[in-house]
C-alpha cells in the first residue's frame, strides 16, 4: 500500500527569486550558477527548493520575500530613444534606461527583453519576473512588431526569403509579416514582425540580403503598443485591464494581489492626463 506524501510548501529557488522582482527565471539562474545566492547560510545550487522559512541573500544582502497581498503586479511601457542601453550599469558610462524609470522600494523593475543602442521604440518593464520570463520565452511565441528603415533596393525575392526563413549563424529566423510603410527608392519603410528573440534578429536579417537598416524601431510587444501620446525617454504605468491582458498572452493567471488604493488610482490618471497635455502642446508648436 502506497502512503501518500503531505504536500510540500516548496518552491524551486529561482521562481522565487524572480517573483520577488529582483530578475527574471533565466537571470536569477544564472546568478545561482555565479554563487551570488545563499540559502540559509550555505550557497545556492540549480535545482535548490526553498520554504517560506528559509533564510535567502542575494549578494550578502537578506532577500524580503513579500506576501501576496504585499504586492501588486505592475507593469511600465517606456519609449526608448536611441542612445541608452537596457541594462541596469554600464563600465562606459553611458545612459540606460532604468535612469528613467521610478523608483519601486523593496522591488526591482525587470526588463521584458532588450533594445540596442541605436534602436528605439518600445520596452516593457514589470515587477514580476515570472511573467518577464513567460514573456521573453520562445515557447510563448509572442509577437514583436518593428519599423525599420532600409538603405537599398528591396526586390520582391528578397521578401520571400525573409518570411520563407534565412540561414543565421545561430539558427533559422524569418519575418512572419513584411508590410510596406512607406517611403521611396534606396529609403523605404518597411512594418516587420517575428515571433522569436534572437539577437539582434532583425538587423541580421535584412543584412542576410545584404541590406542595411538605417533606423529601427519597435512599435509592439504582445498586445503592447507604444500609445500615441507616449514621447521618446517618457514611461507610463499599464493599468489593471492592459496587465490582465498581458498575463492572458502567455496563458498566465494574475496572482491575487491587493487592488489599488484610491490614491493610486488617481497618480495613474494624472499622469496619463500630464502625457496628454503634453503631447498636444508639442503639437500645437
Amino acid at each position: 500500500m502506497s502512503v501518500e506524501k503531505p504536500p510540500t510548501s516548496s518552491e524551486k529557488l529561482q521562481k522565487v527569486l524572480a517573483a520577488s522582482g529582483i530578475g527574471s527565471r533565466r537571470e536569477m539562474e544564472r546568478w545561482i550558477e555565479a554563487g551570488r545566492i545563499v540559502v540559509n547560510g550555505n550557497k545556492a545550487t540549480l535545482g535548490d527548493r526553498v520554504e517560506p522559512k528559509d533564510k535567502i541573500s542575494v549578494d550578502g544582502r537578506p532577500l524580503k520575500r513579500l506576501e501576496p497581498k504585499e504586492k501588486r503586479s505592475r507593469v511600465l511601457i517606456y519609449n526608448k530613444p536611441e542612445g541608452q542601453i537596457t541594462s541596469q550599469n554600464d563600465p562606459e558610462g553611458r545612459a540606460t534606461v532604468f535612469d528613467s524609470l521610478p523608483k519601486i522600494p523593496g522591488e526591482r523593475w525587470v526588463s521584458v527583453g532588450r533594445l540596442d543602442y541605436n534602436t528605439s521604440g518600445l520596452l516593457i518593464f514589470t515587477n514580476d519576473g515570472e511573467l518577464a520570463n513567460a514573456l521573453m520565452h520562445p515557447s510563448s511565441n509572442v509577437e514583436r512588431e518593428y519599423l525599420c528603415r532600409i538603405m537599398g533596393e528591396v526586390d520582391d525575392q528578397m521578401l520571400k526569403n525573409l518570411v520563407g526563413g534565412v540561414q543565421l549563424e545561430d539558427g533559422v529566423a524569418r519575418f512572419s509579416h513584411i508590410d510596406i510603410a512607406g517611403g521611396k527608392g534606396i529609403n523605404r519603410w518597411f512594418q516587420v514582425t517575428l515571433s522569436e528573440g534572437k539577437n539582434r534578429e532583425v538587423r541580421r536579417l535584412w543584412e542576410s540580403q545584404g541590406m542595411m537598416v538605417s533606423r529601427l524601431k519597435r512599435v509592439r510587444y504582445a498586445n503592447v503598443v507604444i500609445p500615441p501620446i507616449l514621447s521618446e525617454g517618457k514611461w507610463m504605468e499599464l493599468d489593471q485591464k492592459g496587465i490582465t491582458e498581458l498575463y492572458k498572452q502567455v496563458d498566465m493567471r494574475r496572482k491575487r494581489e491587493r487592488r489599488l488604493t484610491p490614491a493610486e488610482l488617481t497618480q495613474q490618471q494624472r499622469q496619463i492626463d500630464r502625457l496628454k497635455k503634453r503631447g498636444t502642446s508639442g503639437r500645437n508648436k
